[in-house]
């Protein structure tokens, strides 16, 4: 009796399904809902939920034949009515600096991969080194009910207290590249000591002997941990260490009177650098502008490494030498930890601070034999 009835039904499915394509048109966008598959296979509203959720615990043939129709008639699941059923938006806060930015652009297309393979959205916004901006995002963002955030410090944030705020009340944040100075969140940077070591070090070994460092404003993280770096490259090449060639850019390089003044500054000491390490993209291409506008020789007269992610740095001229970061991996990797911070929190033993590797790709005007 029960096959009976299975092909009866399916009889009556193929009829209704040649009916309903018939009286929407093949190039319908009327949307289908389950209720509308309910009441054209004769089915309740829980049988068709079970059936498109692919439930074992059902007739097989009746679970077939709600998803071929559903299939014909090209059914989706209204996105609203599944973050409402699993109390989750499938959406993602990402704030950072700014768009404009090769390395935060190659970071944001680490982050939308991920996020787009294991179905979220990505809603991103930019502090512009705003921290009353930086806020307004937070909160916005908290109102709309995201699943969870990825921020990367404003250059003027000091107060972490909107974070913590929001962290208490359970949602899950991972930082990246400027993240908090702080143990007790989780952290995805690029090994910011290292790889500013390893640059002070090339221009030591090419003879450069007063290495100027332009930097962002001190109380940055990568501020710490880069300055931290070039320091023990000077003292193991018993270089010392000397508080004038150390510039710290309020503004991180966004501001073009700050980048301009801060050159004049160190070219007029009584002794002027003969290397400078700049530790952004802004900061780099500022400096490379002032000395070029001011007949400076690069490498003869002053050597320059830049941190830049700009895929033409090779073809400025000179070439720049340059620390390139993991953007895209740090994306990766900071939203399949925040993934994992939302699905899956218990799988998460402590706070998780993840490093990854930089590449210092050296050019011409680091070396002037190259």
């Amino acid at each position: 009796m029960l096959k009976l009835s299975n092909c009866f039904i399916s009889l009556l499915y193929r009829r209704k399904l040649d009916f309903d394509h018939t009286k929407r048109g093949k190039n319908t966008v009327e949307s289908i809902t389950i209720k509308d598959i309910a009441k054209a296979l004769n089915l309740s509203t829980s049988t068709v939920s079970r059936a498109l959720r692919d439930s074992s615990e059902m007739n097989l043939e009746t679970k077939k034949m709600v998803l071929e129709y559903a299939r014909q008639m090209n059914y989706s699941p209204n996105p609203m009515a599944v973050s409402l059923r699993e109390n989750k938006s499938k959406a993602i806060g990402v704030i950072l600096p700014e768009i404009a930015n090769s390395f935060f652009s190659q970071l944001i297309n680490g982050v939308e991969e991920v996020a787009y393979e294991q179905g979220y959205h990505v809603v991103i916004f930019q502090s512009h080194e705003s921290y009353e901006r930086e806020v307004a995002n937070l909160k916005y963002l908290a109102s709309r009910r995201v699943d969870g955030m990825l921020v990367s410090l404003s250059s003027l944030t000091t107060d972490l207290h909107p974070f913590h705020s929001l962290i208490e009340k359970g949602m899950p944040f991972v930082f990246f590249d400027r993240v908090p100075a702080s143990e007790k969140v989780h952290t995805i940077t690029s090994d910011n000591y290292q790889s500013s070591y390893n640059a002070t070090k090339h221009l030591l070994i090419n003879g450069k002997k007063r290495i100027a460092h332009l930097t962002s404003p001190r109380y940055l993280s990568i501020t710490t941990e880069r300055l931290e770096g070039y320091r023990r490259a000077l003292i193991d090449h018993d270089i010392p260490y000397d508080e004038n060639l150390i510039k710290f850019c309020h503004y991180g390089g966004a501001v073009a009177q700050e980048n301009e003044q801060t050159i004049r500054d160190l070219l007029s000491l009584p002794h002027p650098p003969d290397g400078i390490l700049a530790a952004s993209d802004r900061l780099t291409m500022g400096c490379l502008e002032h000395l070029h506008k001011n007949n400076i020789r690069i490498p003869e007269e002053i050597a320059i490494v830049g941190f830049t992610n700009m895929p033409v740095a090779g073809l400025l001229d000179p070439p720049l030498t340059a620390v390139v970061q993991p953007a895209a991996g740090m994306g990766k990797r900071a939203t399949e930890l925040l993934i994992q911070l939302i699905e899956s929190p218990d799988q998460i033993k402590g706070f998780q601070h993840i490093s990854l590797p930089s590449d210092l790709q050296v050019r011409r005007s680091s070396a002037s034999y190259i």
